[in-house]
């Protein structure tokens, strides 16, 4: 018999969202469509809702529901956006923003975690994304410029990102070093960068070139 993960996920979004402070209703109703048991992995099922970042294999994690539901805020979107995501993993970021813009554009470098996130979004029926195994320090140059950069490792922006974003978008990443971070967005103006931080987090770390 299929377990029902409904009132998991339920109890997910009030505990670890909303009473954590998430307000906007479009980021909850996303958060509460996707199905993070489907990108979980099935030895990690039973932990699937659960406030906490997942291992999803090649040393890389799931990142925690609060997480994924406060970088998905902080980029504003109304839904007709262009969105690049650098770092796939296992898809479940790129399955909530696929609810929140018209299309999504998400680089993985490692070739397995690329294959995984295409089988689980075909399996969610995300139709608005585009996936590409990269190198996501490069950015994606052939659909610049975009609305919202999003990115899931921690590190130091490219400056390749501001380049292909667009006037009045958002940059968001985990600016740090080792196992540090804190949540950064920088939006480009005409004559400026506007930058503002938030949350203190820690993720994998950004690296560059292209893995199996």
């Amino acid at each position: 018999m299929q377990q029902n993960y409904d009132r998991p996920r339920q109890r997910m979004v009030q505990e670890q969202l909303i009473n954590r402070g998430i307000t906007s209703p479009r980021v909850i109703a996303a958060m509460s469509r996707v199905h993070r048991h489907h990108f979980a992995g099935d030895a990690f099922l039973t932990h699937a809702y659960k406030d906490k970042s997942l291992p999803i294999g090649e040393g890389q994690t799931i990142s925690q529901p609060y997480i994924v539901a406060k970088m998905t805020e902080l980029l504003d979107l109304k839904g007709h956006e262009k969105v690049l995501e650098i770092g796939t993993g296992c898809g479940y970021q790129t399955a909530v923003l696929s609810l929140l813009c018209k299309r999504v554009y998400s680089i993985e470098r490692i070739e397995s975690l690329h294959s995984l996130a295409r089988k689980n979004l075909r399996k969610g029926r995300h139709s608005n994304v585009m996936l590409k195994c990269g190198d996501g320090l490069q950015g994606w140059e052939e659909y610049a410029a975009f609305d919202a950069i999003i990115v899931t490792a921690g590190g130091f922006a490219s400056d390749v990102w501001l380049e292909q974003l667009a006037d009045n978008g958002f940059l968001l990443l985990p600016e740090g070093e080792g196992k540090s971070h804190r949540l950064v967005r920088r939006q480009k103006q005409a004559s400026k960068v506007v930058e503002e931080y938030f949350d203190d987090c820690t993720f994998v770390p950004l690296l560059s070139g292209v893995t199996g």
